[in-house]
């Protein structure tokens, strides 16, 4: 099956580009996004990913504000060509490749709407290679990109219009392509020994000249089998930013130190104190300071209904809402969230985020089983 992409000389297989070169069924490509004012007031997020071999392109918007979190969902076929980025009345515009990027939803049943462009500030850095394997086989193998940058634009939502200012309102784009579960749960043959324990954290920072990215798998024993530490020089206009990979980034190499005080009942941070340190020595503590909570359920990570990769007909689309305070934060579609923080590094002030997936016991965070609280 013939594409536009192959009319460039992009191909690393004999097939064309719209043929997967696995028959995984977890293979996806994924474009996600988010964004959060500077004062903590509001966080959006967005999601779009085509699974190739389970023919779905599914995508979502979140936004949380004001003590409740509003989704938009859609799902279809995935379109025999992989350019195609709409769903329904869902669409997504690459305005230029590691540029601008624009996200829109027209007039729809559901009342949520947009007009979005986020706008880069910073080249772009590939993380390590995610690689994680279960008794049989594959689990994750992913490659993953992020670059940062500002949103500016509207969103509708409960008959209220809110404003995106590109100067207050702070965000990243996050690609990541590969393996990871996606859809219904593999079937059949003997059952595994053993779930495997996952502590997941991700804390990128925007701070005045840069950007530092700082993220950990730990597994249920405290072993880190997976960080990211890098720093991209932040840029006033897109035009001055060097390239797709900017000489001046760095990376380190080392183990996240990290203090999580955790809010009791609960697998969510109040408070948390991230050391990165080099191999060379160097080292940089964050301090954070937790401001406003946003379900990544909302985005469909663990939804029940709208998961990843779940097929929902040809074409479907849905809005929910929900009062965060109402939630059983134990639930696994509650768990993962990701925080607006405010973030301290000596006299230097940041945003951003903390991403958390804790799911299994942990001898560094405390927790004895899959799903109890902290104390």
């Amino acid at each position: 099956m013939l594409s536009k992409f192959d009319d460039y000389p992009i191909h690393q297989t004999a097939e064309p580009v719209f043929h997967s070169a696995t028959s995984d069924h977890n293979t996806y490509d994924r474009f996600w996004y988010n964004a959060h004012a500077r004062n903590g007031s509001f966080y959006f997020g967005v999601g779009l990913c085509r699974y190739p071999n389970l023919g779905i392109l599914d995508c979502s918007l979140s936004l949380a504000i004001e003590g409740r979190q509003y989704a938009f969902h859609g799902s279809r076929r995935a379109p025999l060509e992989p350019t195609d980025t709409s769903v329904g009345p869902f669409a997504l515009h690459i305005l230029e490749p590691m540029g601008r990027h624009r996200v829109a939803i027209g007039p729809n049943e559901t009342g949520i709407e947009c007009d979005l462009v986020f706008t880069p500030h910073t080249a772009c850095v590939e993380e390590g290679r995610q690689t994680l394997r279960n008794q049989r086989h594959l689990v994750m193998d992913v490659t993953r990109l992020d670059q940062f940058g500002c949103w500016e634009g509207w969103i509708r939502y409960d008959g209220k219009r809110l404003k995106v200012d590109g100067h207050s309102t702070f965000g990243l784009k996050d690609r990541s392509w590969g393996i990871r579960p996606v859809g219904d749960a593999y079937g059949g043959g003997a059952p595994l020994a053993e779930f495997q324990a996952i502590h997941f954290n991700w804390m990128p920072i925007h701070w005045e000249d840069e950007c530092s990215l700082a993220g950990w798998f730990e597994d249920g024993t405290g072993n880190q089998w997976h960080t990211d530490q890098c720093f991209l020089p932040r840029y006033p206009k897109m035009e001055d930013i060097p390239g797709t990979n900017d000489p001046d980034s760095y990376t380190w190499q080392g183990t996240v130190l990290h203090n999580l005080t955790m809010v009791p009942g609960t697998r969510r941070a109040a408070s948390a104190i991230v050391t990165m340190q080099d191999r060379s020595g160097e080292v940089m503590e964050v301090r954070l300071e937790p401001v406003l909570v946003h379900r990544m359920k909302g985005l469909g990570y663990q939804h029940p209904v709208w998961g990843h990769g779940k097929w929902q007909g040809e074409l479907a689309i849905a809005g929910e809402s929900w009062i965060d305070s109402e939630l059983d934060p134990l639930a696994l579609e509650n768990i993962h969230i990701q925080q607006v923080v405010k973030a301290t590094s000596g006299d230097r002030v940041g945003h951003g985020v903390l991403e958390q997936l804790h799911i299994g016991p942990s001898t560094t965070l405390g927790f004895k089983d899959w799903f109890d609280g902290a104390g």
